[in-house]
């Protein structure tokens, strides 16, 4: 057996290990199939798409350490406008803009009118505006987060697969702030409202609060910290 023979070189040997497959990519060359002028965002991506196929958490958590560490060097547009974990300083900045945005309601008499109005309209006993605001709320919050162009939110862990945690938290964070609110400043009760109109007074706080809270939580960028989803591991 000659040496072209025993390595594999010689005439119906099999392919080189440079040559290309049936599919064009070219066998054993790691930079095959990827983007031509690579830069740190093709990295994050290509980080994005090893954290979704691995199992072992021990090895997900380096890799999300990898993909923060990558966001933080210079030339990376994701160090000021992509955002994905989702810690408690996002909820304390939630707070923040939840309050800040909440305030000038709170010492209107309006509030009291628009409530008032959600609850007398209601044709066939369906209290129309009062959903339709709810809805708007919910809509408005996800538009700001994941549709307007302020920052690059990407959805990771979602609850049951499916509700986005920071979607979730800037409702929750919202909705409990213009609740304690109107209740600390006395405008929950004021003028003896029925529990519907209470609920209703709450709503119409909730939309400026849900406003503040997203802005709060997004504008500042990614926040440093543990995310919420490895403090229950």
């Amino acid at each position: 057996m000659s040496r072209d023979d025993e390595f594999g070189d010689g005439p119906g040997s099999g392919e080189n290990p440079g040559s290309a497959d049936a599919g064009g990519a070219t066998n054993g060359d790691p930079t095959a199939g990827g983007p031509e002028h690579p830069d740190i965002d093709d990295l994050l991506n290509k980080l994005d798409a090893l954290e979704a196929t691995v199992d072992d958490d021990h090895e997900r958590r380096k890799v999300r350490q990898t993909i923060a560490m990558v966001e933080r060097m210079p030339g990376s547009k994701a160090f000021t406008s992509r955002i994905s974990k989702y810690t408690g300083r996002d909820m304390a900045e939630s707070f923040v803009g939840a309050v800040i945005f909440s305030l000038p309601l709170l010492v209107e008499d309006g509030v009291f009118e628009i409530a008032e109005w959600f609850v007398e309209f209601s044709p066939g006993g369906i209290p129309v505006f009062f959903i339709v605001n709810a809805l708007f709320v919910l809509g408005m919050t996800a538009g700001l987060l994941y549709y307007a162009d302020f920052r690059q939110v990407q959805v990771t862990k979602p609850i049951f697969g499916l509700i986005p945690r920071r979607y979730v938290g800037v409702l929750g964070v919202s909705l409990l702030t213009a609740f304690l609110m109107l209740l600390m400043w006395g405008r929950l009760h004021e003028e003896d409202p029925t529990a519907i109109e209470q609920v209703a007074r709450v709503t119409v706080i909730w939309a400026a609060a849900a406003f503040g809270a997203a802005l709060g939580d997004i504008l500042p960028g990614e926040s440093t910290g543990q995310d919420v989803s490895e403090i229950f591991e």
